[in-house]
């Protein structure tokens, strides 16, 4: 199946992706709507799981295929990927588990989603210094912000590949090597580039990304990425009976992890959930994420410019093509976009607003979405 099958076949748009036959979505960078085949597959589980024990009701494998599909979205090992839950859970786990020592800087931007911003501020008890991020304008970060701000004690760097207001995409292997080169450690939260935009993880040490945007895949059933050479570093801070040692479901004497990044995996898995993600990963890597990702910029170059041509501000509608996204948050100062949003009726928009209390509408279309659905937004749209 390909895109362009889907957008000029309405039938087969609909079978796939129900939420069609009945709203224009246009907020993916929120929570998305499942396609059919995720929730077929979930359905799936969570029936036979009514005539057996639920771990064993899951097909042989199933668990090892979700590992060895998130591994290739992200360019990784299937030995990298651990399966947490939530965003917020995954970075949160890469801050409590490092060896932190006083006098020690991490460097963050206060302006991203607080799930990557409260692990890290949280760090300030044990004496390390959080440094926020300089940037020029809101939610755009250049790889010399970044390389300007770091020091010989700046042990992390927390960023987000994409900002989930602005739109920026951040260029992570610029600043990957170069924090690589100075042995800065390099935490990435990819929730709202991965399934979206190839997000390769060669230059990156941790990466999360839950399932419920872009992936188009069921809420905590996330993706927690620790590079191989990080994993002796990054302690587990939970334990149970799943990422420690224990024969025959034995306490040992001693704790012994699991080799690889199913240390941090403590108990029973969400299994309907990684059956989901599972499938939504199957169904972008038939589309092929770069498919995907040049579909998303042509989305976003039909909208942009009817957008400002009706008056609109956009955020950041000048960002070169590394750096643009399908994020796209248009707003008029002082204007009740709250209100305006509540007469889009059926066309599904996110609202969103900055720490100055400027309100934006923001729409993040995906691939399924078709030209004369974001024609009907921009009708819907008052001229200013």
């Amino acid at each position: 199946m390909t895109i362009a099958e889907i957008l000029s076949n309405e039938e087969l748009r609909r079978h796939e992706f129900p939420v069609a036959g009945q709203r224009v979505y246009l907020a993916h960078a929120a929570v998305c709507p499942l396609p059919r085949r995720v929730s077929e597959a979930m359905g799936g589980q969570a029936a036979r799981a009514t005539l057996d024990d639920q771990e064993e009701s899951v097909p042989a494998g199933h668990i090892r295929r979700a590992r060895e599909l998130s591994a290739r979205l992200l360019g990784a090992h299937p030995e990298e990927i651990a399966f947490v839950g939530s965003t917020s859970l995954a970075l949160s786990y890469v801050a409590a588990g490092l060896p932190w020592s006083k006098g020690d800087n991490i460097l963050i931007c206060f302006d991203d989603f607080p799930s990557n911003v409260y692990p890290w501020m949280a760090l300030a008890e044990k004496g390390v210094e959080v440094r926020l991020l300089n940037t020029r304008e809101y939610g755009r970060i250049r790889t010399i912000d970044v390389t300007g701000q770091v020091d010989e004690r700046t042990k992390l760097v927390a960023l987000t590949s994409n900002h989930f207001v602005a739109g920026w995409r951040l260029e992570l292997d610029p600043i990957g090597k170069f924090l690589r080169e100075r042995n800065i450690l390099f935490c990435v939260d990819g929730i709202q580039t991965v399934g979206a935009f190839p997000t390769g993880v060669a230059n990156v040490d941790f990466l999360a990304a839950d399932a419920h945007k872009w992936l188009l895949g069921p809420c905590g059933a996330g993706i927690f990425y620790v590079r191989k050479e990080a994993q002796e570093k990054l302690r587990p801070v939970v334990h149970g009976w799943h990422n420690v040692r224990c024969p025959g479901f034995v306490a040992q004497e001693q704790l012994v992890y699991l080799p690889d990044a199913r240390r941090y995996e403590a108990g029973s898995a969400n299994l309907a959930g990684l059956v989901g993600l599972a499938a939504s990963m199957e169904l972008l890597l038939e589309i092929g994420v770069e498919n995907i990702a040049a579909e998303l910029l042509r989305k976003r170059a039909l909208l942009l410019p009817a957008l400002r041509e009706q008056g609109w501000e956009v955020l950041q509608a000048e960002a070169p093509a590394p750096n643009a996204s399908a994020i796209l948050s248009f707003y008029k100062p002082g204007a009740d976009m709250a209100a305006l949003r509540r007469k889009l009726m059926r066309i599904h928009t996110s609202l969103r607003v900055d720490r100055q209390g400027c309100q934006y509408i923001r729409l993040s279309p995906h691939f399924y979405n078709t030209d004369a659905e974001l024609h009907r937004l921009l009708q819907t749209l008052p001229v200013l």
